[in-house]
């Protein structure tokens, strides 16, 4: 009797805990680094894992860079090459933080909601501080989540002939869409 009482208060415990987290590995990241000189640098990854802790807020995901699909072959060999992403040794980029305003988001309530995001970009190997405004949609069991923000391709170490050229802008777009079911 005990052991079926320890048994049911684990699975109980057990399934609160994961009630917490949502998570999904179809995520959506569009990077746009496109200029006026060249509308082609764009990607999309739609392999992006993430979680979201429905108790305190917290986000994370992570993509493969290789998984970035480009409409021009050659544009996505550049993108992994050495030169540029070197995803070879940098295979992942991912993002730890919080929608600082989650108290302000009602998960049991259908709706769309403005979210505040601060949290670490690891990029290249290197990591730096992101703060961005993006919203949060519930949608009956459907939680979605999106932002945007530009980065600073040079803090994250990233060089080469076709930034110093024009061809590739400086400050590219990254379009973040997660949906946890």
């Amino acid at each position: 009797m005990k052991k079926t009482i320890l048994i049911l208060a684990l699975a109980l415990v057990s399934s609160t805990i994961f009630a917490q987290k949502k998570t999904t590995t179809s995520g959506t990241i569009n990077f746009d680094a496109t200029t006026t000189l060249d509308p082609l640098p764009k990607a999309e990854n739609k392999t992006v894992v993430a979680a979201l802790d429905t108790k305190n807020g917290a986000i994370a995901f992570e993509a493969i860079m290789k998984s970035f699909s480009f409409a021009n072959p050659m544009m996505q060999e550049h993108f992994n090459s050495s030169k540029w992403i070197d995803s070879d040794k940098f295979p992942t980029s991912t993002f730890k933080g919080t929608i600082t305003n989650f108290s302000a988001i009602n998960l049991k309530k259908d709706g769309t909601y403005p979210a505040d995001v601060t949290g670490d970009l690891t990029i290249h190997g290197i990591t730096k501080s992101v703060t961005t405004k993006g919203s949060v949609t519930v949608n009956g069991k459907v939680i979605a989540a999106t932002a945007d923000f530009t980065i600073k391709v040079a803090d994250y170490g990233i060089t080469g002939q076709a930034i110093e050229a024009g061809k590739v802008t400086k400050e590219p777009k990254i379009i973040v869409a997660i949906e946890f079911k």
